[in-house]
């Protein structure tokens, strides 16, 4: 029976070409884009759940509140990690990890700088699960000067990852030694590294600074509320006296949310978003439900014509029972062909998907057996509920009736069917307008004035600490060149997220102020505020020719100034610290600069001092204006100047503009992906346009024929097939318009600086999705207004 089933099935499907073609090839692209989307979903899901202690292992972050600021940070000072396995019995093991060990690597006479090494406490094995290829994960890190590499890393070393163990290299002229080889790190993990160092003997480091990352591993996952409880007295017990009186929250992040949820101060990589990940689930939801009820409104629109069939059926005896499988056998076979074609499409898009998201998606993701089952259950799960309504209808017309052609009252199926398409089109609508509102937002992040010009400069670390004690020499042999503009100094590459904050006690006149601030800290010399373009707002800039700027003077920017409620902030003398003797160091402001960003829009412009480096290796980063013309000749004489200083290091520049623009690269990628999946579910709802349009017109065929004959003209008859279903296109833009807007508010407020939506905006996307069904229907209504009356006339019923 089941057999007879499916070839009853595949006769119907090849008796009425078009139809099926178009059912199929809707499902084949929702199908495809459903399991991209669940492959892309499911990859960002996965991160470092490789982890076999993950849902015991948590970040330790700092949050804290005061009058005027708010600081969030990912990083931690050196004493959190023993402290809290110390004062906690509930943490089984307490790690630290510095991003800052890389260098100089020297090995024979081979010599690289490699920038992805971290120091990090020798029980990190303990916590983490690294897979060592060589080497003994309890004793790897116990020593100092020891080194675990990856396998990428040994083999670019020593050319085979196996002849690593034991032999000493030189990291900035540290005989360090290799202790174990392990497989790279998987690309799924919220952290990455190409070589783990030895912490030096008995490390630690002040309190107040904060520089590297605490991870603990718990007992009992539950126990970080225990731990998160106690902040109040961990704070009071090593904090209060750094800090003062703000309001303190010690986090214990889960290891498997940092990648989808953290969006902290000083992030160890680029992480992901949660919002998106919720946003392409429903997508991909939302685009195969396009394209099933693309299926039923087909099926149901096309009952009329099988009726009969279905009359036939039950006179010979047909339960509606055996009706239904039938009919369920149809939408099971559509469904199983249409899920072949998406796996040949899915193979072939994969890897233009992949460069475009930035991952290494394969079909097989999840292995041949469970990708396997997951379709044959898709095409049985979506077949049948795709073919549930149309079972249900077609099986129910009484016998007598279908006989004679007589389907009863449809006024139920076509509020059904009308329904379905307002549905349908309500989604496109806010997939076009979404898309277009993230075009718009980052189209604003990319040209907003910074506050300073980021055209044209190029910036570049100094690796040679011998070569940052020669940075005079350096700038000056730069400037004979006249296409270099200009060139200034800072300790840190601003647009990376990574600069450095202080605690400040900001009392005027050398007073303590009880409301101490957590400020941004930037070291510059007198050349980079005028290399940035940065405007003075009050008071000068640092000078080379006054000594005491050197030690004594800082300048700040507005926002500090509105902060503290000042207004004349110039001439102020302030408490900065105190030195290692214990005496109070106070410091002049001497300027005042206009607010600039120096991270993504994503953040706002937070309180900031700058200050003149103390020595050479505070100026590390080398910033350089250039000419737009001749590009190419001005970077070669860069580089040309700069080897002349470092023999061994080549130059790594990047383009400020550059820096600022990767930190969108998320928002764009999956921008562009909205895009790509916005368009396929246009695709798929014109798809079910053309369909109804097509058997609207050979149901009304005699009667368009009769239409010409009385002298109806082509405008009319198209505007006759088509004025129905643009009615309802017009009623889902009416709907869509407060979804979308809904939606994009919430987007647009991971962003501190934000376009306001503007209503023309859901108007566009209406008017566009109007014009797209317009097309889409006009063209099969004129094929149909322009056929010959008298053929149509002579068909038969």
């Amino acid at each position: 029976m089941l057999k007879n089933y499916f070839k009853t099935a595949w006769r119907n499907l090849i008796k009425h070409k078009v139809f099926s073609l178009i059912n199929i090839c809707g499902l084949a692209i929702g199908v495809a884009a459903f399991w991209l989307i669940t492959l892309y979903v499911a990859d960002e899901w996965s991160y470092d759940r490789y982890n076999t202690r993950a849902d015991r292992i948590f970040r330790v972050v700092q949050h804290a509140t005061w009058n005027g600021g708010r600081l969030n940070m990912a990083v931690t000072s050196a004493p959190f990690a023993p402290a809290l396995k110390n004062d906690y019995p509930e943490v089984e093991e307490a790690i630290r990890i510095d991003a800052e060990g890389g260098g100089k690597i020297t090995f024979g006479d081979k010599k690289m700088t490699e920038g992805g090494l971290c120091f990090t406490d020798h029980a990190i094995f303990n916590v983490f699960s690294f897979h060592f290829l060589y080497g003994n994960a309890a004793t790897a890190l116990l020593k100092p000067a020891s080194i675990v590499l990856t396998k990428t890393l040994a083999e670019k070393i020593f050319g085979d990852a196996a002849s690593a163990l034991d032999k000493t290299v030189l990291i900035e002229n540290m005989p360090t030694t290799v202790t174990g080889v392990i497989a790279d790190v998987p690309a799924n993990s919220h952290f990455t590294f190409t070589g783990l160092r030895s912490f030096p003997a008995n490390y630690t480091d002040k309190w107040s600074n904060s520089n590297l990352y605490t991870y603990v591993l718990l007992k009992d996952h539950d126990n970080f509320r225990k731990i998160e409880a106690g902040s109040g007295a961990f704070f009071s017990k090593y904090l209060k006296g750094d800090m003062g009186p703000v309001n303190y929250q010690l986090e214990l992040q889960p290891l498997t949310s940092i990648h989808l949820h953290s969006n902290l101060d000083y992030e160890l990589g680029n992480n992901g978003n949660i919002t998106y990940v919720y946003v392409f689930g429903a997508v991909a939801i939302l685009i195969l439900v396009i394209a099933v009820i693309n299926y039923v409104n087909l099926t149901t629109a096309r009952s009329s014509v099988r009726v009969r069939e279905v009359g036939v059926r039950k006179v010979i005896g047909s339960s509606k029972k055996q009706l239904m499988f039938m009919f369920f056998a149809e939408s099971v076979m559509l469904t199983a062909i249409a899920t072949l074609l998406s796996c040949i499409a899915i193979q072939f898009v994969l890897p233009y998907f992949n460069q475009l998201s930035g991952k290494s998606l394969v079909l097989l993701q999840f292995g041949l057996a469970k990708t396997t089952l997951a379709f044959v259950l898709f095409s049985l799960g979506t077949g049948i509920l795709s073919g549930l309504y149309p079972a249900l209808l077609l099986s129910g017309f009484r016998t007598i009736p279908a006989m004679k052609g007589q389907m009863g009252g449809q006024y139920s199926t076509m509020l059904f069917r009308k329904s379905l398409v307002v549905f349908q089109f309500i989604i496109t609508i806010v997939m076009i307008a979404g898309s277009f509102i993230i075009y718009q937002q980052l189209r604003y992040v990319m040209n907003k004035d910074l506050g300073f010009n980021k055209a044209q400069v190029l910036t570049f670390h100094i690796n040679d600490k011998s070569a940052r004690a020669k940075i005079a020499a350096i700038k000056s042999q730069l400037m004979q060149n006249p296409a270099v503009e200009s060139v200034g100094v800072a300790g840190n590459p601003i647009g990376t997220n990574y600069i450095g904050s202080v605690n400040f006690n900001l009392g005027p006149d050398g007073k303590v102020n009880p409301d101490s601030k957590v400020v941004e800290n930037l070291i510059i010399d007198e050349d980079f505020i005028p290399t940035m373009q940065i405007e003075m707002d009050k008071g000068r800039n640092f000078s080379a020719d006054m000594g005491t700027d050197k030690s004594e003077s800082i300048i700040v920017n507005q926002t500090l100034v509105n902060d503290l409620g000042w207004k004349d902030a110039v001439g102020k003398m302030v408490r900065t610290g105190v030195d290692e003797k214990g005496n109070v160091i106070t410091q002049k402001i001497i300027g005042v600069v206009k607010d600039f960003n120096t991270y993504s829009l994503q953040h706002k412009v937070a309180p900031m001092v700058m200050q003149m480096p103390a020595s050479a290796n505070d100026g590390d980063n080398l910033y350089v204006r250039v000419e737009k013309n001749n590009i190419p000749a001005t970077l070669n004489y860069i580089s040309k100047i700069y080897g002349r200083f470092d023999i061994e290091n080549k130059i790594e520049y990047q383009f400020l503009d550059q820096n600022f623009a990767r930190q969108y690269q998320s928002e764009q990628k999956q921008g562009s992906i909205l895009v790509i999946f916005t368009i396929l579910a246009i695709s798929i709802a014109c798809l079910g346009l053309f369909g109804l349009v097509t058997f609207t017109a050979e149901q009304r065929v005699k009667e368009i024929g009769i239409r010409k004959v009385l002298g109806a003209s082509v405008t009319s008859i198209v505007t006759l097939l088509s004025k129905d279903l643009i009615k309802l296109v017009l009623v889902a833009t009416i709907m869509a318009s407060p979804l979308a807007w809904y939606g994009m508010s919430k987007w647009l407020q991971e962003f501190a600086y934000r376009i306001d939506i503007q209503w023309w905006v859901f108007g566009a996307a209406g008017m566009a999705t109007i014009l797209i069904a317009l097309v889409t229907v006009g063209v099969q209504s004129i094929k149909a207004a322009m056929a010959n009356p008298a053929k149509s006339l002579k068909s038969g019923e």
